[in-house]
C-alpha cells in the first residue's frame, strides 16, 4: 500500500536534513531513515538534550513508505556472479552482499510480512525479552499486529519485528457545500451508494481498500479469503463504480478540491492536513468499521543491535512524546495520549479522538494467501472494466 504525505506542515519539514551533535567519526551515531512528515523535528531535538552521552542522530526523511522498503531491499540484494567477479578483481575485500547503514526505518505494517519473508530485517526483540521498557504500555492489539514468525504471518508465540509509533485509517471526506443539496451527509459506507452520487466519488486505486469496504458494508471482514463466498459482492463492486469518477492512490483529493468530485475515500494522512486550508471539506470515519494503518520502526537485517535504537523506540512510546507525534504529524498514537480539545483545532480533535466502538469494528490490512490476493486483483480489475 501506498500512503503518502500530500502537505506536512512546517513542524515536521525541519526534519529535511536533521542531524543533531558533532564530532568525528568515532562518536555513537544512531541513523535513522524515516517516512517524511512522520516525526517531527522538535521530538528529535529532545531525544537528543535528553541523552547523558554524546550522540551524533542522523534522520533522513524519505517521500514514502515504498521506497523504504525498496531500500530495505536494496541493501540485502546479492550482486550478480559476473559484476562480484569484476569487483573482486578490483576490490579483493568488498563483500558480496551489501550492508544496511542504518539503525531503524519507517516501515507500514502492510509491508512487515514481506519483509520479514525476504529476510530484509531482524526481529527488535523476543517476546520475552526486555529490551523495550515500554513495551508494557502498548495495546494488546499492537502487540499482536507485530508480533509473528518468521514466515511474516501473526504468532501469538513469534517475535516483535516492529515497533508502532503512529496510525491512522482509511475516511470519508466530503464537500459540505456540495453534498447539502442532497440534504444528508456521510456516516458510513453505505452512503457511498445513495442516489446523486452517479460519477461523484473520486477513490484510492487499491483493490484491498475498495473491495474492503464494500466487505464491511455487507457485514464482512476486510480480510475475507474467499471472495466468491460472499453473496452479492460483485453486484455491490458494479453499483459502487457507477458512482466512482477517478481511481488514484496518489491524487484523489484534487478532483475533490477542484469540485469535480463531491467525495473521495482516502487514507488519514493525506486527508487530515489539509482539512484546515480547505474549510469546505469534512472528514468523518465510517461508523461500521473501517481500514487501518501502522507506521513502524524495523531494524534492518544484518545491522548490529545497540541500545541507542530501543531507547529511541521507548522514547516515542512515552505519552508526552507519543502526544507530541500525534498532533504534530495530524495522526493517532498507539499510546493512550489524553489529547484535549485546546491541543489542536477542530475538527481533528474529534477525529483523533478515536471512537473505540468504531477502532473495535476495525481491521488492519492482514497477509492473505496468494489464491485470495488474486482474487482480489483479478475482481479489481473486472468491475473497473
Amino acid at each position: 500500500m501506498d500512503r503518502r504525505s500530500f502537505l506536512l506542515g512546517t513542524s515536521t519539514l525541519a526534519l529535511s536534513q536533521l542531524l543533531f551533535g558533532c564530532g568525528g567519526n568515532k562518536q555513537t551515531q544512531l541513523k535513522v531513515q524515516l517516512l517524511k512528515g512522520s516525526i517531527p523535528g522538535q521530538v528529535v531535538n529532545q531525544f537528543h538534550k535528553g541523552l547523558q552521552q554524546q550522540v551524533q542522530l542522523k534522520f533522513a526523511p524519505v517521500e514514502q513508505i515504498q521506497d523504504l522498503f525498496r531500500q530495505l531491499q536494496n541493501w540485502q540484494q546479492k550482486p550478480k556472479a559476473t559484476d562480484e567477479q569484476g569487483w573482486k578483481r578490483f576490490i579483493p575485500f568488498r563483500q558480496g552482499q551489501k550492508t544496511a547503514d542504518v539503525d531503524l526505518v519507517t516501515l507500514g505494517d502492510y509491508w512487515l510480512k514481506a519483509a520479514i519473508e525476504q529476510k530484509l530485517i531482524q526481529p527488535l526483540q523476543e517476546v520475552q525479552g526486555n529490551q523495550l521498557k515500554q513495551w508494557s504500555a502498548l495495546d494488546q492489539r499492537w502487540k499482536k499486529l507485530v508480533t509473528r514468525n518468521d514466515q511474516g504471518n501473526l504468532d501469538t508465540q513469534g517475535k516483535v519485528w516492529g515497533a508502532p509509533y503512529r496510525w491512522g485509517s482509511t475516511m470519508i471526506v466530503y464537500n459540505r457545500d456540495s453534498l447539502q443539496k442532497l440534504g444528508w451527509t456521510p456516516k458510513d459506507w453505505s452512503d457511498l451508494w445513495r442516489d446523486g452520487m452517479q460519477q461523484r466519488i473520486s477513490i484510492l486505486n487499491q483493490p484491498r481498500e475498495v473491495i474492503g469496504l464494500v466487505l464491511k458494508k455487507l457485514g464482512k471482514s476486510y480480510n475475507t479469503e474467499n471472495l466468491d463466498q460472499v453473496p452479492d459482492l460483485e453486484k455491490e463492486l458494479q453499483i459502487l463504480n457507477q458512482q466512482v469518477k477517478f481511481y488514484s492512490s496518489d491524487n484523489y483529493l484534487e478532483p475533490l478540491i477542484m469540485g469535480d468530485t463531491w467525495l473521495a475515500v482516502g487514507w488519514s494522512s493525506d486527508i487530515l492536513p489539509v482539512l484546515g486550508r480547505y474549510p469546505q471539506l469534512t472528514a468523518v470515519i465510517p461508523q461500521s468499521g473501517t481500514a487501518i494503518w501502522a507506521d513502524l520502526w524495523v531494524r534492518p537485517a544484518g545491522i548490529t543491535t545497540g541500545t541507542l535504537s530501543d531507547q529511541w523506540i521507548d522514547f516515542c512510546w512515552q505519552p508526552s512524546t507519543a502526544k507530541q507525534i500525534s498532533v504534530l504529524t495530524k495522526s493517532n498514537s498507539p499510546i493512550s495520549t489524553n489529547i484535549a480539545a485546546d491541543d489542536i483545532q477542530e475538527p481533528l480533535w474529534s477525529l483523533l479522538q478515536s471512537d473505540r466502538k468504531v477502532f473495535d469494528k476495525s481491521e488492519f490490512l492482514l497477509p492473505l494467501p496468494p489464491s485470495a490476493i488474486k482474487q482480489y486483483e483479478s475482481l479489481f480489475a473486472k468491475i473497473k472494466v
